[in-house]
């Protein structure tokens, strides 16, 4: 297939190629904002602008709902959507030219690999995982604030409040478990990194199941705008813009329940496999604190307690372990309470009072 029947295919049309001393000064500034927000990379700004410089940016019209830029891999270039100003350009060109330089292309020329997303024969994994990170990268090189935001009747602070705003709630979590410098590096450099420390703190299976789901919920939002873009070219509201409204409906609820699914398992199958790791009290403390931040990430909706319902349970299992840890590990010296272990049950009761009177939960219901 050619590039125009790609660009076609995906209602991209050409309106004006961006002149060679332009793309040269969005070449330079984006190597230089990437050397700078990652200088521990390994990355050479001279040749990182050279390499950039190479690119081919145009301007094109685009469907409603579609990214305002795409880097295209089979001609290096970049279409910018028609309304962006000139001068808003460069954030967008950084998202794309990580996405060039995540590119990895067998001796034929096919795109094997672009960051975290593999590409087979017959199917793409990691798409949307891939697109989340770089989104991330993008709005820490940009500087963006985080932002409270509230989507598909999910709310939750992100610094990418209009792009990929799901998915990147949630890789940024994967982010603040797994390390964000292990996921930025490993999403800029196509390595396995990150996956292979994932996979080492839950399992394959976890891994393979969140990836999926990451990409079902970037699915079910293209079919929520192309649905839109068919609402939008019907002039009178009829039975048939009722169905889709219905559709679209259905989709939005299904968006909500994968992404919920999706955080729970992250939640469970991180802060599982490191509770059963704990071997000392100094793991239990580090432990504590690791999941107590961990809300500061997470998404809420109206009925939703999955986190505050798992948070209590493991406070009262640490409490336990403690009692184990602080006596030898003899569940039978449980009796034989110092006044060290007295502090520390103080501790996790003030913890959970405090969660109760958070979330207006009676004690004697949990």
């Amino acid at each position: 297939m050619s590039i125009k029947s790609d660009l076609r295919k995906d209602g991209i049309e050409v309106v004006d190629e961006i002149d060679t001393l332009t793309i040269n000064s969005l070449a330079k500034n984006v190597a230089s904002r990437i050397c700078a927000t990652f200088p521990k990379f390994g990355l050479d700004e001279s040749q990182l602008f050279i390499d950039l410089s190479r690119l081919n940016m145009y301007i094109a019209k685009m469907p409603e709902g579609m990214a305002e830029a795409n880097y295209f891999y089979k001609n290096n270039s970049i279409y910018f959507h028609e309304h962006i100003p000139e001068e808003d350009r460069e954030e967008f060109a950084i998202h794309e030219c990580i996405h060039h330089i995540q590119e990895v292309k067998d001796n034929k020329n096919y795109l094997v690999r672009m960051g975290l997303c593999d590409y087979t024969e017959f199917k793409v994994y990691g798409l949307a995982l891939n697109e989340a990170a770089v989104q991330l990268m993008a709005s820490k090189i940009i500087g963006i604030e985080k932002d409270f935001v509230k989507y598909y009747g999910l709310s939750f602070e992100t610094t990418s409040p209009s792009y990929y705003p799901l998915e990147c709630c949630l890789v940024n979590q994967l982010a603040y478990l797994i390390g964000e410098n292990i996921l930025f590096e490993s999403t800029l450099k196509s390595y396995d990194t990150f996956r292979n420390k994932f996979v080492e703190m839950t399992s394959q299976k976890n891994f393979i199941e969140i990836e999926n789901s990451l990409d079902d919920i970037l699915k079910l939002e293209e079919s929520v705008i192309k649905l839109n873009n068919k609402i939008l070219k019907i002039q009178d509201r009829n039975k048939k813009v009722d169905n889709l409204v219905v559709r679209i409906g259905k989709l939005k609820d299904d968006i909500k329940t994968t992404f919920l699914k999706t955080q729970n398992m992250i939640i469970s199958s991180f802060f599982d496999n490191m509770f059963n790791k704990i071997s000392n009290l100094e793991e239990i403390e580090i432990y504590r604190k690791k999941l107590s931040n961990f809300k500061d990430y997470i998404a809420t909706s109206d009925g939703y307690s999955f986190f505050n319902d798992y948070y209590i349970e493991k406070m009262n299992q640490l409490e336990h372990k403690y009692n184990i840890l602080e006596n030898g590990g003899s569940e039978t010296a449980l009796v034989f309470e110092t006044n060290e272990q007295n502090k520390f049950k103080s501790l996790f009761k003030n913890i959970k009072k405090l969660v109760f009177d958070l979330f207006g939960i009676q004690e004697k219901d949990c």
